[in-house]
This record gives C-alpha cells, sequence and structure tokens, in this order.
C-alpha cells in the first residue's frame, strides 16, 4: 500500500517519518492551533477561508510565527499534489508552539500538514437522520480552533455508547451553542435558524450554507437559540467538513419535528451536493 505523504516543517516525507519531538509544546501543554478541510474534484474546499481561520486560531492564543495565508496555500497544494493516489483526501494543518527545554517557552513554530483519505459517514445517517445528546459545557476562547479536545474527545465516546453521532453543547443559561466538532442549525416556521458566532467557532461549512440559504431565497436567522425551543424545531441539521449537512432527527428525549428528515435539510443537501460536484 502506498504510504502518504506529509508536509512538516520544509519537508515532505512519507507519513510514518513525519516525527517532532516530545519537546513540542503541542504535546507538553496543547499549546497549538489545527484545521481541518476536505476535497472535492481532488481540489481543497475553500482552502483559503480555512487558512484564514487557523491564523486566526493563532493570534487568538498568542502563537507567533511568520506564515501568510499566500504561503501556507502554497505548501497545501504542493503536499496534495504527492500524494495523487488518493481519490479525494482530508487536509489537517497543524501549527504547534515549537520546541521548548523549559517545557512552557513558545520557539520556532512546527508546521504540519497531514493528507489522508476521506472516511465518509454511513448513507444511512444522510437519509434517515442522526441523534444527538447534550452536555452543559462552554469552550475556553471558542473562535480558535486549538487542539484542546480533551472533553471532546470524552463527550463524543458517551454520545456513541447512546448510539448518536455528536453532542450539542449547552451553556449553564439553557442556551444552544454548537458540537464539539460541527455547528448547529434548526428549521422553525419556514426559517433556518443558527447560533450567533460569539460563543461558537464559526464553521466553514455553516458559512456555505449561509450563503445557500440567502442564494436560494430560504430565510436564514442567526441568533441565540435556547434548549426548550428544540422541542418547536421542524427540522435540525449539523455542519463540518467531515459530516457535509447532517440531519438530525433526535436530541436527548426530545424528537425533531415528525423524527424524519425534513424538506428544508434535504433541499439544501442537494443544493450542496451540487456545489460540490462542481467544484474546482
Amino acid at each position: 500500500m502506498r504510504k502518504n505523504i506529509f508536509y512538516l516543517n520544509g519537508r515532505f516525507v512519507p507519513e510514518d517519518k513525519a516525527l517532532i519531538s516530545v519537546y513540542d509544546l503541542g504535546l507538553l501543554r496543547g499549546y497549538a492551533v489545527f484545521d481541518f478541510l476536505r476535497t472535492y474534484n481532488f481540489k481543497p474546499f475553500y482552502l483559503k477561508e480555512h487558512l484564514k481561520r487557523l491564523l486566526n486560531s493563532a493570534k487568538i492564543i498568542g502563537l507567533k510565527h511568520n506564515y501568510t495565508i499566500d504561503n501556507l496555500e502554497k505548501i497545501v497544494i504542493k503536499t496534495l499534489s504527492k500524494n495523487k493516489h488518493l481519490k479525494e483526501a482530508g487536509i489537517r494543518i497543524i501549527l504547534t508552539g515549537g520546541y521548548s527545554k523549559d517545557f512552557i517557552t513558545p520557539s520556532k513554530p512546527n508546521l504540519i500538514v497531514m493528507i489522508t483519505p476521506i472516511k465518509s459517514l454511513p448513507k444511512s445517517l444522510y437519509r434517515y437522520g442522526a441523534s444527538l445528546i447534550t452536555k452543559i459545557y462552554e469552550r475556553i476562547d471558542p473562535g480558535a480552533k486549538t487542539i484542546i479536545y480533551t472533553d471532546a474527545v470524552r463527550f463524543l465516546e458517551e454520545a456513541k455508547g447512546k448510539g448518536a453521532i455528536e453532542v450539542l453543547l449547552i451553556s449553564k443559561d439553557n442556551e444552544v451553542l454548537e458540537c464539539t466538532t460541527s455547528n448547529f442549525f434548526i428549521a422553525k416556521e419556514n426559517a433556518v435558524i443558527t447560533p450567533t458566532t460569539d460563543k461558537i467557532l464559526e464553521g466553514i461549512t455553516r458559512k456555505v450554507v449561509i450563503d445557500l440559504c440567502k442564494k436560494n431565497n430560504i430565510k436564514i436567522i442567526e441568533r441565540k437559540i435556547y434548549y426548550e425551543e428544540l422541542k418547536e424545531a421542524t427540522e435540525a441539521f449539523i455542519t463540518a467538513s467531515n459530516k457535509e449537512i447532517l440531519p438530525i432527527v433526535k436530541i436527548d428525549k426530545i424528537k425533531i419535528g415528525d423524527g424524519k428528515v425534513g424538506q428544508l435539510t434535504k433541499f439544501l443537501i442537494k443544493k450542496f451536493q451540487e456545489l460540490t460536484k462542481t467544484w474546482s
């Protein structure tokens, strides 16, 4: 089997040779940011937007570097070109605080670009819908996509045990926020509603869906959503690079609408697929 090629600090190496020191601050202190996107027709989907978010994440946590969107874009494209054995690819970009001999002080950052096969979810989830469980939890620096996923890993393991695909995070004030690795939407009274971005990570697929709604004359509202309002939702779905638009038919014990994938969700999935099929 042909090995995937990764980028590591100026070198292109087989994935099993992409090694960094145990002194890296990403490992020692979780001081690192990342972003993830995928290809369609082997072309990166909204690459500049993902790179912009990566650099904004670094800015939020004070991770200093000399990278720009332009040179990062060139690195990603070149790394992708060395993995043409893949039909489609996931692209994970990681920027760490660098090696630290005193275990706390940042140094020259490490940049890693990982190219891996795309793992698709079962088609049945899109046909019949998936379920969520909820947790009262708010992320620190929600606008930054950091590698700190301790609670997310724990929550997702619990979700799997309960037959759910994701965990919907709720604030102490019962405000619906986001999922551990996805953004959240509901449909109600012929409008699509999604939480505002002040307490969540602004997803790129989320932006695409908002644009699709506007282009197709679907009323889209960004506002606070509260847990009790979920009982009034006629449809719900989550969005992410690795999930696209995934219908949700149950949250905890709440049945969403009639418990089936709704027409608005189906329409948006169709429009999203039309976009990705012609992506270049």
